[in-house]
């Protein structure tokens, strides 16, 4: 039989571009971009289109106060979504929320209502508001028993309804967020909507204090770019690791990886700019910005970047963005990884969450403008960020705590564990002499670089430089928490900066009533904080001895971060600031303790079958060709002329191979006896997972030594190089 890698190389080696029909208008001319975006949302200009000008008042005079619909008013608003939800050809609706896997979920619901003998089409302003999806097989973290079922979802109007499309059909999907029936929350986007409203409530009264009285709205921002790799579906098919987590959990290194940094910005493939081109036509037709594409560092993977957006759309819009991707590669006969780390050796993914807060004036309230040191705004904001994340930094860690996660944190390509403030020589300088009690320098604005070169323009020079190595960098306008994973949902990573900074602008209001003074305040907040910031290189090892010394929390594996969600201090703040009750933030701790065990689990059920599977077949086969080799050289040369160096080493590999086998066996066998959930995530952590990639090891030896046709699993060359 022939060996099913070399049937899935010549498939992927063969593949053309897709071709797809672009959006045409009735005369069979394309549309422009700015013609279709967002014809698949249900928008405020659609709603003005299908309602009186009294009736759009009062549900935009309701959102701008945070007030309920009223019945007659979303019965109004139902039947306008019914109407424009038939016209796109739509069967069926449903609410789309974010349960606490990380994923979304819909519970899909016809147009159809019992009506005598005849069956009635219609939709209700009750079935927009709420739904009742069964709860009980949602994670939960112990919040409540499993025979207690029953959950609600409920619409969120301030995220567009929109329509996902089918090969057979549309769906109308409401965005909505997620609670037990005693009110309990069970997603992730009811504590970020009220982590935004608690955020904009401090920002306000900050305002308020330095004098801005004309500030009633300030939103939290977020702009995040998505990293992911692409192999072709062929390879992925013959590697029930990567279907099944998503990531290599074998694999021998190719000679060739990202050492010549020839991938990132280089010529993006044939296929891969036609799946590209199709994503952003879905993006677009459902309202999401995208901005920016390119090939990143590794081989085979590429970022989309959105542009900003309130940071509940943000969050919706990214969930939608992970799907789509996943979506239209399997058009493009493609694979679509977001796993932090698919393949050892090189570059993982991450999601580079760019985060600034807006005022109701077109402000963004971290900019710092061409005078920064006279700016007591900035300074006011950029020093409440300071407390807040210098306070936090274990929350925050905690945040982007995932196993997948850890295999990037910190390994020259990821901000490390430790959290710590980039701001820039520029901000530096000013945050320094205000500490110090100095007059501050005089602002130069942007600068600019003279090249020598005649014909070019002259280059602007921004404020501050890019530390790619910081977890959490000023980057010119705004904050960028680089520490989030590719995998993950920002709606938790939003929820936590908003709540840090919240909770940095209630330290900063108390130094201001203690100084009676906004500058000596902002001059002490920036004292308090100073620990927090950092300018050098965070991957050294200097670094993390001297941010030991300047007490700043480092947790290196996650189970040891999601503690921080059980502290004191941090029951404290989310229940202080009306985000999460210690009941809630307890599920989200248990949620993610028992997220992380499962998937510690899986890879090593998956490893152990591959090797079972596939590697030893492999040696095996390679051994006994080996021993048939020595033989018939002794049979010719004579016994003092054989070569037994390769069966030799195979036979040892497959030695260590059963040896490393049984050590797992037993380290899992350990794990099941421990009963504690924290305990158990900890020996996963530091005994199970360093043991799977010992047993790795040994697996990736055997794979670089074994005759090519005995190897049945697709290799790391043909995966990143052979699409």
């Amino acid at each position: 039989m022939s060996n099913p890698r070399y049937q899935a190389i010549q498939a992927a080696t063969s593949r053309t571009p897709r071709t797809f029909e672009p959006l045409v208008d009735e005369t069979g001319a394309p549309y422009s971009v700015d013609e279709y975006f967002g014809y698949r949302c249900f928008t405020k200009a659609d709603m003005a289109n299908r309602l009186p000008a009294s009736t759009m008042n009062r549900f935009e005079g309701s959102l701008e106060e945070g007030k309920t619909l009223e019945r007659d008013l979303a019965n109004h608003i139902a039947h306008a979504v019914y109407q424009w939800a038939l016209e796109q050809g739509a069967t069926h609706f449903c609410h789309w929320f974010q349960p606490l896997t990380g994923a979304t979920a819909e519970k899909h619901d016809g147009f159809i209502q019992l009506g005598g003998d005849e069956p009635i089409f219609s939709f209700s302003g009750s079935e927009l508001i709420q739904s009742e999806p069964d709860a009980s097989s949602f994670p939960n973290g112990g919040s409540r028993t499993t025979f207690e079922a029953r959950g609600y979802t409920l619409w969120d109007p301030s995220s567009p309804i929109f329509l996902m499309e089918r090969e057979n059909g549309s769906t109308l999907c409401i965005p909505s967020t997620f609670v037990s029936y005693f009110g309990n929350v069970l997603d992730s986007k009811t504590p970020l909507l009220r982590s935004m409203d608690t955020l904009e409530e401090r920002a306000i009264e900050l305002c308020t204090k330095l004098g801005e009285t004309e500030v009633d709205k300030i939103i939290a921002t977020a702009g995040p770019e998505q990293e992911y790799f692409l192999i072709d579906k062929a390879y992925a098919a013959l590697r029930p690791d990567i279907l099944l987590t998503g990531r290599s959990v074998l694999g021998a290194s190719a000679p060739k990886g990202q050492s010549l940094d020839d991938h990132y910005f280089g010529s993006i493939p044939s296929r891969v700019a036609a799946f590209m081109h199709e994503v952003e036509m879905e993006l677009y037709s459902l309202g999401i910005p995208v901005k920016t594409r390119h090939n990143e560092v590794a081989p085979c993977q590429f970022e989309v970047a959105i542009v900003y957006s309130e940071a509940n759309i943000a969050a919706d819009h990214n969930q939608l963005v992970m799907e789509m991707l996943k979506r239209v590669a399997s058009r493009h006969d493609f694979h679509c990884s977001l796993h932090e780390k698919p393949f050892k050796g090189v570059n993982g993914s991450g999601k580079h969450l760019n985060w600034s807060l807006a005022d109701n004036l077109g402000r963004n309230l971290l900019d710092p403008t061409k005078t920064p040191s006279t700016n007591i705004r900035f300074l006011a904001f950029l020093t409440s960020v300071l407390l807040g994340v210098h306070r936090s930094a274990g929350l925050l860690r905690s945040a982007i705590g995932t196993y997948s996660n850890d295999f990037r944190l910190g390994a020259n390509e990821a901000p490390p564990a430790i959290i710590s403030v980039f701001l820039g020589d520029q901000l530096s300088r000013i945050c320094d002499r205000l500490a110090n009690g100095d007059d501050l320098p005089t602002d130069s604005g942007n600068s600019m670089l003279q090249l020598g070169v005649d014909g070019l323009p002259d280059l602007k020079q921004d404020t501050t430089d890019r530390n790619r190595t910081s977890p959490f960098a000023f980057t010119g306008n705004k904050f960028e928490f680089r520490a989030a994973g590719s995998s993950a949902s920002v709606s938790f990573p939003l929820t936590c900066v908003n709540a840090a900074v919240a909770d940095g602008i209630e330290q900063l209001l108390a130094l201001i009533e203690e100084k009676e003074d906004v500058l000596e305040a902002i001059r002490e907040g920036i004292r308090l904080s100073n620990p927090i910031r950092f300018e050098g290189d965070n991957y050294s090892d200097a670094w993390v001895e001297e941010a030991e010394n300047r007490g700043l929390p480092h947790y290196r594996k996650t189970p040891h971060a999601l503690a921080v969600l059980t502290h004191d201090s941090t029951i404290e703040l989310f229940e202080g600031l009306g985000i999460l009750s210690k009941l809630e933030l307890s599920s989200q701790y248990h949620v993610k303790i028992e997220q992380y065990i499962t998937h510690v689990t899986i890879e090593a059920d998956i490893l152990q079958q591959l090797v079972k599977q596939f590697v030893l077949p492999s040696a095996i086969a390679e051994r006994t060709a080996a021993c048939a080799d020595v033989a018939a050289q002794s049979a010719v040369f004579g016994s003092d002329s054989t070569d037994k160096s390769h069966a030799l080493a195979i036979h040892d590999l497959i030695q260590q191979l059963n040896s490393e086998q049984k050590t797992l066996e037993t380290a899992l066998r350990t794990n099941a006896g421990i009963k504690d959930e924290q305990a158990q995530a900890e020996h996963l952590a530091l005994s199970v997972a360093p043991q799977m990639e010992a047993l790795r090891d040994v697996c990736d030896n055997i794979e670089s030594i074994v005759e090519d046709s005995r190897w049945r699993l697709p290799k790391y060359r043909e995966m990143l190089f052979q699409n």
